[in-house]
């Protein structure tokens, strides 16, 4: 297994490009849903969708620069229960928002189980992996708490989906910031060598 000093500038590169992506898709999910999409049904809609969709997606692009999803068993889930996420919250989009808010929910615990999984492999390889252990802790605390609401009679939107994926985008950006001043530091150590 490679360390943290042995593991590829190419491989902690995508790392740290994936992690920036990541964040930026869900800092603009999020200033939509809290703008637009809560006066736009049929675009909630398709961001309820796309939001699980793009998970998957996500998750299949970077276990194919690691191995693929058969060598990243975590992200393989992840690809698998986000898919059937998305086909679920397309299929339950009629029956109304507190069963599609009780899907991310559920979907919300495994999907940050999985993503804690695989922060903890990669942290002997690559560092700066608490924010993504820490986000999928935090994913399961926020999916408890999105199925407590779902089962409730308030009304639920969008916006009630949004601050998980604030918190989402938060720790991509956080994880991001960290391989780049590990990188910048290594680099700064290299050259003074």
């Amino acid at each position: 297994m490679k360390t943290i000093t042995d593991a590829k500038s190419p491989d902690r590169d995508w790392l740290k490009t994936y992690y920036y992506l990541r964040f930026a898709v869900s800092a603009i999910w999020v200033a939509l849903a809290f703008t637009v999409a809560k006066a736009m049904p049929p675009l909630a809609a398709m961001m309820l969708v796309a939001y699980p969709a793009w998970d998957a997606l996500a998750n299949y692009l970077d276990a194919s620069r690691s191995g693929g999803l058969m060598r990243n068993k975590s992200q393989m889930l992840n690809f698998v229960v986000s898919v059937a996420t998305a086909m679920a919250v397309a299929a339950t989009l009629p029956h109304g928002m507190h069963a599609v808010l009780q899907i991310f929910g559920i979907w919300a615990v495994l999907s940050g189980l999985f993503q804690l999984l695989t922060g903890a492999q990669r942290w002997k390889s690559y560092g700066a992996q608490w924010a993504m252990i820490l986000s999928g802790a935090q994913s399961g605390l926020a999916g408890a708490h999105m199925i407590s609401k779902a089962v409730g009679a308030a009304p639920v939107s969008i916006a009630d989906i949004a601050p998980y994926a604030a918190f989402g985008a938060f720790y991509f950006l956080v994880s991001a910031v960290s391989l780049t001043i590990s990188g910048a530091r290594r680099r700064s150590k290299a050259a003074a060598a």
